[in-house]
């Protein structure tokens, strides 16, 4: 794995301004990851780390290249085509999970490969990674940093060192599938959520009474009291009406059940098999994302 405590700034592309929203979104988690990945503002002059670009816009792709002769960092694709450039491309509609693998598998590819023969700017197939900023939080590594010393132009000057704010949010996942809870698991825990688990109504209760949520998924169908009668029993508290967003995560799907989760004081209404995408807009909404702040 790529090392941990580095921040790496992503220059994105192209791309529409729906599937912007969905970056924003990503790049939000993004931020709780180690190592972790942040879309660069163009108007901040901060040297690229990598690039993601919409391969499928014409456009886009002259931009890239042109950017790319100057600073030849590291490059992820999305669309139809890798034009031959034989940089890694991924396929629509964007994973996030998928994004932030081939952003790391960047990093991870460009700390075993070192830095390019001097007077190469164009990256062979095989050879998709170049010299990355990096910024670290921590104190310095026995091993040798990556150099920066040896790329041409202004992204040489000295990277800015960052910080994360501690990540406090919990999550509690009430369901009586362990494939269910299995899956909640992979999706939340990389991102450095707390995250808890109930299999029945009365123990989900009990949790939330002795600790604070920031989010709940909760099942409709549950051994005992149901998800419903869960939800309401929570949002009785006014702490919790506050504090804990309830997220109902069941295979319920009529509109019936939909008025009900409403009426029980749900914030948002999952069905399962569940869509990954949706799934991330429902952690951006109701889990705080961490913001990088200047050292």
């Amino acid at each position: 794995m790529p090392d941990a405590d580095h921040n790496y700034l992503v220059d994105v592309i192209g791309f529409n301004e729906t599937e912007r929203l969905l970056l924003s979104s990503i790049f939000g988690l993004a931020a709780r990851r180690d190592p972790s990945f942040r879309q660069r503002d163009p108007e901040s002059g901060e040297p690229v780390d990598v690039y993601l670009v919409e391969s499928d816009n014409e456009a886009a792709m002259k931009a890239f290249q042109l950017v790319h002769a100057r600073n030849a960092a590291p490059a992820v694709l999305v669309g139809v085509s890798a034009h031959g450039t034989g940089l890694p491309l991924l396929a629509r509609p964007m994973q996030w999970a998928r994004l932030l693998q081939a952003f790391e598998a960047s990093v991870l590819g460009e700390l075993q490969q070192g830095e390019r023969s001097p007077g190469s700017n164009v990256p062979a197939d095989n050879d998709k990674t170049l010299v990355l900023r990096r910024t670290t939080t921590s104190a310095p590594r026995t091993s040798p940093p990556v150099s920066r010393t040896q790329r041409p132009g202004p992204e040489a000057r000295p990277a800015p060192a960052v910080r994360t704010k501690q990540i406090t949010d919990s999550v509690l996942v009430v369901d009586d599938n362990a494939t269910v809870r299995t899956f909640m698991e992979a999706k939340l825990a990389p991102y450095g959520f707390g995250v808890d688990f109930a299999e029945t109504g009365e123990e989900a209760v009990g949790m939330t009474g002795a600790k604070e949520y920031t989010c709940i998924f909760l099942d409709v169908i549950l051994p005992g009291i149901d998800g419903y009668q869960v939800c309401k029993l929570i949002k009785s508290n006014k702490q919790a009406v506050k504090r804990t967003a309830v997220v109902m995560l069941t295979g319920r799907t009529s509109t019936f059940d939909k008025i009900r989760g409403s009426l029980a004081g749900c914030d948002e209404y999952l069905t399962k098999p569940v869509d990954e995408n949706r799934l991330l807009e429902v952690i951006a909404k109701f889990l705080p994302q961490t913001v990088p702040a200047r050292l």
